[in-house]
């Protein structure tokens, strides 16, 4: 398996608002983020998430995030999104994406849901909450998994740490609230975006 983006990086825009969430995700996309997740406990996503497959689509890997129901990955599917990122690991969701023709990133937590999420047909992991366990629960994670399974660390990631998870084994991160809160100026999405590409590519050097 192979992540689909130059940029191993999922910029999250939780509680971003449809009459600002184009300037957000061109701060993010400028910053040389090209994966963007939009969760569905936003305000309006069902606003915002065509207007930025429509801006964005050809420039970066747009989805949305909290998605609980098979149901919310066919709207989002018609919608023309691209990625399903899950909290927790629903083989339901899993497969009605992959029918779709998305990449999925379900949440884990345990080596049985990983192995669950892998054997619906996800083509990635993401660990949550990653704070809650440390960089060595995930190293020891990933020595029972597949090797070529791209695996990333969201919840609690943030641009001084970014390198833990890294050398644990994360071919990259989900980056929340040290990238984005709601209400934040587009000023600080762009330097908190810079601060986390420029980590990233120090990291793996």
């Amino acid at each position: 398996m192979q992540w689909q983006t130059n940029l191993p990086l999922i910029a999250i825009l939780r509680g971003i608002k449809p009459g600002e969430a184009l300037e957000h995700v061109a701060a993010v996309i400028n910053a040389g983020f090209d994966t963007v997740e939009i969760p569905l406990n936003s305000p309006h996503w069902e606003q915002s998430i065509p207007a930025i497959v429509k801006e964005f689509g050809g420039q970066a890997l747009v989805g949305a995030g909290t998605v609980l129901k098979p149901a919310q990955v066919d709207v989002l599917a018609e919608m023309g999104c691209k990625l399903i990122v899950t909290p927790n690991t629903h083989r339901d969701v899993i497969r009605c994406a992959v029918a779709h023709g998305m990449t999925v990133c379900p949440g884990c937590a345990t080596a049985t849901e990983a192995f669950t999420a892998l054997e619906a047909g996800a083509q990635s992991l993401k660990i949550f909450p990653s704070s809650a366990f440390g960089p060595a629960y995930i190293k020891a994670l990933k020595a029972v998994l597949p090797p070529d399974v791209p695996v990333f660390a969201v919840g609690g990631v943030t641009p001084d740490n970014l390198s833990q998870w890294i050398n644990a084994g994360c071919i990259g991160a989900g980056l929340g609230n040290d990238l984005y809160r709601a209400g934040q100026s587009v000023e600080r999405t762009a330097r908190q975006a810079t601060l986390f590409v420029n980590a990233y590519r120090e990291a793996v050097q």
